[in-house]
């Protein structure tokens, strides 16, 4: 494939120059970064031939420049998307293509991670826990299109797949994150639990062990946001609709993923679209309390929400045992 006109070879071409020095040869550039001759590197700069799509690609993710700002207009945005999740298989290629979507950032220092947790962030939930393994279990219900009517004890997963979700996670683990929750952000989590048990797809001691999972990751989020100098930044906001949106942040790049299913996701660099983004992260943060420099009693008012959320539905599941005997 090629590019469409001349005009967009031309909006490419100065681009570059204004990333390089006056006294270093656009076409020598090219050559080296396409591994192309000098010879076919002049006839793309003179305009005799044209880029192909790949090498249209190759040029802007190293001169970090934005196709959608190069190639549409303001009101167009130019995104990729996650791949589908229908099969095991397919939710291995999911974690295995979204490391390597997000490794860059492991190597840039100054990255931040905005996150809107509408629901516990996918990184909570990622790891050798039983209730990373529900979760996975979840998805694959939700996603395959046909309900699983195996039980949760039956679910076994691949070794690969830890490994692959492991590596996003080490990406999670790198940067620093700001994270928006709300009072909301555990409710789904907890109703999959109910939801499953209450189907006889769970027995109630692995639903007791993912509610004492889920006491863990409120714990781990207290204990976290009660320290200085983590990287880890907490904020509680009672007043906006969250909607798990992600933003990575670097002076090199940005990257904005915004969720159309439960796992599928949106993914642009757009230069406008992720400084918007951005915008609005820092909006919700500023209207947002501090849970990590909030008093003690402040952050203990909210985690003992949860953990009195986690207790009803604990207590739930264990009455209607008692009932139905």
């Amino acid at each position: 494939m090629k590019i469409a006109n001349m005009d967009n070879q031309d909006k490419l071409l100065k681009a570059i120059r204004q990333k390089l020095e006056k006294s270093v040869s656009l076409i020598d550039e090219i050559a080296a970064i396409l591994n192309i001759s000098y010879d076919a590197s002049h006839r793309r700069v003179s305009q005799k031939s044209k880029f192909s799509i790949e090498e249209t690609i190759a040029l802007c993710r190293h001169y970090s420049l934005s196709m959608d700002s190069l190639f549409t207009g303001e009101e167009n945005v130019i995104v990729q998307k996650t791949s589908e999740i229908r099969s095991m298989q397919d939710m291995e290629n999911y974690f295995k293509e979204s490391s390597e979507k997000l490794k860059d950032y492991l190597h840039m220092p100054d990255t931040v991670m905005y996150y809107s947790a509408k629901d516990i962030p996918l990184f909570y939930t990622i790891g050798g826990t039983l209730l990373s393994k529900f979760k996975l279990y979840v998805w694959l219900n939700l996603l395959s299109g046909t309900q699983n009517q195996d039980s949760f004890e039956n679910f076994s997963i691949n070794s690969s797949l830890i490994e692959y979700s492991s590596g996003l996670k080490a990406v999670y683990d790198k940067v620093e994150v700001n994270e928006v929750w709300n009072d909301t952000t555990i409710n789904s989590t907890l109703q999959q639990v109910y939801y499953f048990f209450q189907s006889g797809l769970l027995s109630l001691p692995n639903a007791i062990a993912l509610c004492e999972d889920l006491k863990k990751i409120l714990t781990t989020a207290e204990e976290r946001c009660s320290k200085t100098d983590t990287g880890f930044n907490l904020y509680y906001n009672e007043l906006l609709i969250l909607n798990n949106n992600v933003l990575l942040s670097a002076k090199q790049q940005q990257s904005l993923f915004v969720p159309y299913t439960m796992l599928g996701y949106f993914i642009t660099s757009d230069i406008t679209t992720c400084q918007n983004a951005l915008d609005f992260f820092k909006h919700q943060v500023r209207s947002s309390k501090s849970l990590n420099q909030s008093g003690t009693r402040d952050r203990k008012l909210f985690f003992n929400r949860g953990h009195q959320k986690v207790e009803f539905y604990l207590q739930k599941m264990q009455n209607e045992v008692e009932i139905s005997f």
